[in-house]
């Protein structure tokens, strides 16, 4: 994966938390639709279904490349993310990524126990050079996957707030600043978004000096806006921007709630 898909990739999994809204009744199912685009231009799709019973959950989502990116090198995904909902948080007991861009192609599978990293696997593995910051035992305590971990309850304050997040490969902080409110509206929603700034911190499972790491960790105009679901009395993601060189990348929910 190259460093623009690996940025539009890493606005993607910002924004797959909006599909994991809890549910008031004992079972249903929640669909999300996603817009990802780079400067205005259509790279690529995703849709996200929930299903909630009791107090179990599971999200399943998929993404397809779009436009001019699906022309290049065709890429699809597939994610999935199960768990239970207490004291108002979605608590993540498996989580597990696939994804094929072109030739290549991978598999990430992590489990939990009460905020603890218990298994992480990645099918083919990483070759790793002499420069990879590796992950410590330490680093897999008391972290959120990207999925569930953006799932902020009314009950609290949206931003600011540090998210540490685990994706099968990455540990890493979401430090969040806020920015006031925005009007949002999609299919299933209108009204004001909170907005918060973003800034993305590599703690480790990366390589040292890498460009498109270094700079998103320099980065300090991302933004992502959370909408409340009233129904689920919560607040989730409903957009993303991300500058980079060739243009702004940005998810944009095109369906929340319906």
């Amino acid at each position: 994966m190259n460093g623009q898909s690996w940025i539009a990739g890493a606005a993607l999994s910002l924004l797959t938390a909006v599909s994991a809204i809890p549910a008031a009744s004992a079972e249903i199912e929640h669909r999300t639709d996603y817009s990802i685009r780079l400067s205005g231009l259509p790279v690529a799709t995703a849709t996200f279904r929930s299903q909630f019973n009791g107090d179990r959950y599971k999200i399943s989502g998929s993404m397809q490349s779009a436009g001019l990116a699906d022309i290049f090198s065709s890429t699809h995904g597939s994610t999935s993310v199960s768990g239970v909902v207490s004291h108002g948080r979605l608590h993540a007991t498996s989580y597990s990524v696939d994804y094929k861009s072109g030739k290549r192609s991978r598999a990430i599978d992590v489990t939990f126990r009460n905020g603890n990293v218990v298994t992480a696997s990645m099918t083919p593995p990483r070759k790793k050079p002499k420069n990879w910051v590796a992950v410590s035992k330490a680093d897999m305590r008391a972290v959120l996957d990207p999925i569930s971990g953006l799932i902020i309850p009314a009950s609290g304050r949206v931003c600011p707030k540090t998210l540490p997040i685990f994706d099968g490969e990455s540990r890493m902080d979401l430090k969040l600043s806020s920015k006031g409110t925005r009007p949002y509206s999609t299919k299933g929603f209108q009204g004001d978004a909170v907005v918060c700034g973003l800034r993305f911190i590599p703690k480790s499972g990366y390589k040292k000096g890498r460009d498109d790491v270094e700079y998103l960790r320099k980065l300090s105009t991302m933004e992502i806006w959370f909408a409340k679901a009233d129904g689920a009395n919560v607040y989730a993601p409903v957009y993303v921007k991300i500058p980079t060189s060739l243009g702004p990348v940005t998810v944009s929910a095109t369906r929340f709630g319906e």
